[in-house]
């Protein structure tokens, strides 16, 4: 598995475990029961811009002001 499939699935199990942490108290606040889709739709959509985060060009562009990724695998701070 490549470095940036890597970070795309720790992104998409890190939101997912929030959503499941926080989707009890959003659904009941909320009191809407059929909020299922909407959490799906979110966990797609972070797990595309984690994907499109990971690529070389954003990265190259985030290292310009210090928030590249540090476990690039190439030494750099």
């Amino acid at each position: 598995m490549s470095p940036a499939a890597k970070r795309t699935a720790r992104t998409v199990i890190q939101t997912a475990v929030a959503l499941a942490l926080a989707l009890p108290a959003i659904v009941t606040a909320s009191g809407i029961p059929a909020a299922l889709p909407y959490v799906a739709g979110a966990l797609a959509a972070a797990g595309g811009l984690a994907r499109v985060m990971a690529l070389p060009s954003v990265e190259a562009f985030l290292d310009r002001f210090g928030l590249g990724l540090v476990d690039d695998g190439e030494g750099r701070p």
